[in-house]
């Protein structure tokens, strides 16, 4: 990666979505401590030195309409993220027949959404303030759901792609295997597994104090080694490999849905199984597309020394990273429009007087022509399906 080059902006970064934010760029035996958190400003361009006032007041006037414009976008996605995952998660749990295999994973996703939205009030705030007021406790919280929520996300994804696979191809082992225990059991196994890196990274988070106050984390020396090898790992593991477990299920998935008319017993559940399919492969490409820029901008940083001046690599770089947190905002707008459950369970919390009337008329339709209780009937002792 460079090294040697002196920043202008000292700040911090994600390490799957940053760079280093130190007051130097690491090089070997020099810096102890690389800072690394997304939403950086290390990005931003600089004037020459020729001219200081000229040159500190271009830097604060072009840091302050990026920070401006980062900080009503973040609002945005912040808003939108949790009330939407919120939702998604009360929905899942208040209803009895909303806990199936699929949505308990959905539940897992919404709730790694979740929590990274809840961050983009102390991001935005350090960008406005050009520093990390918040202290080392938080610095370490935040820095710890960055990651947590990058591999339990696609981690999740990839489990939910696996349990389609499953559903299309392989019926009757599905009714062993998908069920919202194993999904629950699953969920678990995917947060601990997380922690192998979330912890390291609670561990490692510090601030340091220079002409601002900086979040990142301090690597064991020689420092840019770790650094390297740790964006080239998450790359790895956090991007290729899942998405190519993914594409395989799908692929597989396609051949099969191509080769069989039905796939079930009735036409009903054929359709049922092919509209959550496809809800699901939306939500996987959404998060690829919405992951691959930044996933791919890190790797190019590491290899190649790009000019942080200028004003197109600073744009495409705070793009990147608002594109990955739009992804944890847009899943529940993709539920609402795709599944026909969810948009219901919205709809009855949102406008619970109508939904209480829609739910009176439909039990006295009910009773007379013996249909089947709604989704969104609140929670029994009754079995969930699977």
């Amino acid at each position: 990666g460079p090294c040697g080059r002196k920043l202008e902006n000292p700040e911090r970064t994600h390490a799957a979505r940053g760079e280093h934010a130190n007051s130097t760029l690491p090089s070997p035996g020099r810096e102890p401590a690389t800072f690394l958190l997304r939403g950086n400003s290390d990005l931003l361009p600089a004037p020459s030195k020729s001219n200081e006032t000229s040159r500190v007041d271009t830097r604060d006037t072009t840091s302050l309409i990026i920070a401006v414009c980062i900080t009503a976008l973040y609002s945005l996605i912040c808003v939108v993220g949790l009330l939407g995952n919120v939702l998604v998660m009360y929905g899942v749990v208040r209803y009895t027949k909303m806990k199936t295999a699929t949505n308990i994973y959905i539940f897992n996703l919404a709730l790694a959404d979740a929590l990274a939205t809840s961050t983009l009030p102390f991001q935005s705030a350090k960008y406005l303030m050009n520093t990390w007021p918040f202290g080392e406790l938080l610095c370490k919280v935040v820095m710890a759901i960055d990651y947590y929520n990058m591999f339990t996300s696609i981690f999740t994804l990839t489990m939910m792609s696996v349990d389609r696979y499953i559903a299309v191809c392989h019926p009757v082992k599905a009714l062993d295997f998908r069920t919202p225990t194993k999904a629950k059991l699953i969920n678990v196994c995917i947060w601990i597994l997380s922690s192998a890196v979330g912890v390291p990274v609670m561990i490692m988070a510090v601030t340091r104090v220079t002409r601002n106050t900086a979040c990142g984390l301090r690597f064991p020396k020689p420092d840019w080694y770790w650094d390297t090898v740790t964006k080239i790992c998450v790359f790895i593991f956090a991007f290729v490999v899942p998405v190519l477990v993914i594409t395989i299920c799908y692929g597989l998935m396609i051949l099969r849905l191509k080769s069989v008319r039905l796939l079930s017993g009735s036409k009903e559940k054929d359709r049922n199984l092919r509209r959550i399919t496809r809800m699901v492969l939306v939500v996987v490409a959404a998060f690829i597309v919405c992951w691959t820029p930044i996933h791919i901008f890190i790797i190019v940083k590491t290899m190649v020394n790009i000019d942080h001046k200028n004003l197109l690599v600073v744009a495409c770089w705070h793009l990147c990273i608002a594109l990955g947190y739009t992804n944890s905002s847009l899943n529940p707008v993709l539920y609402a429009f795709l599944d026909e459950n969810f948009k219901r369970c919205f709809r009855d919390f949102c406008l619970p007087y109508r939904s209480r009337l829609e739910q009176s008329s439909f039990s006295r339709a009910r009773n007379s022509t013996r249909e089947p209780a709604s989704v969104c009937a609140p929670a029994t002792r009754e079995r969930p399906p699977a």
